[in-house]
């Protein structure tokens, strides 16, 4: 007898997945505007694990995985509200972006990049410096330094990717304003996890097609 096939085509599954991590973005989103906690404590820590089965059904770069499930657990900690989550979070992502700067390779950048994230490196950490609690001030001048090099590496795999990468730094950014206790826009966090989502879609979108394309 002939083996059964896949229930859905591969094409048509990683289809589906977006529209999950799109259906569960929203959710997350959604509660944060309406204050639901447990929406967000759910939503929140399905979206990488939805990006990570896209990228494992288009065969994706191991890297890319790593780099998303690094992300995943420091959504995990950053559920906690304490200092120690905070770190371990950080670290986390850390982690994740140590895996894109090894993904994206030494592809060549836009030129003048490179002075604009590092302006902007610099201008964030002295500004934000006087703010951090004093335990805070070097991990965050450390992790600054890795976001900003992902987010100015990001830029050499195309439009799509070097977007990604810098919504991801406009996302950090804001959690760190918040730490400093600057001023806040309404519902920071409604615009943390919306620029922080579609900032690994559109990373993982661009590393995908840098892979087809190749």
């Amino acid at each position: 007898m002939p083996r059964p096939g896949p229930l859905l085509p591969p094409g048509t599954l990683a289809r589906a997945l977006l529209v999950a991590f799109g259906l569960a973005l929203l959710a997350d989103l959604g509660s944060l505007l309406a204050d639901a906690e447990l929406g967000h404590r759910i939503a929140k820590p399905l979206l990488m694990p939805l990006l990570v089965a896209h990228v494992i059904v288009r065969r994706g770069p191991l890297l890319l995985v790593a780099a998303l499930v690094c992300g995943w657990g420091g959504d995990v900690f950053l559920l906690a509200d304490s200092d120690t989550a905070f770190l371990a979070g950080m670290g986390s992502f850390a982690l994740g972006h140590l895996c894109y700067l090894a993904l994206f390779g030494r592809a060549r950048t836009p030129r003048g990049s490179v002075i604009v994230y590092g302006v902007a490196l610099v201008g964030a950490v002295a500004a934000l410096w006087p703010g951090l609690p004093a335990e805070l001030r070097v991990p965050v001048a450390g992790y600054s330094l890795l976001l900003t090099a992902m987010a100015w590496r990001s830029t050499a795999l195309g439009v799509a990717a070097g977007a990604g990468g810098a919504l991801f730094l406009i996302s950090d950014l804001l959690i760190a304003t918040g730490v400093a206790d600057w001023p806040q826009p309404p519902a920071p966090d409604f615009w943390i996890m919306l620029l922080y989502g579609v900032g690994q879609l559109l990373l993982t979108l661009g590393v995908l097609s840098r892979q087809q394309r190749r």
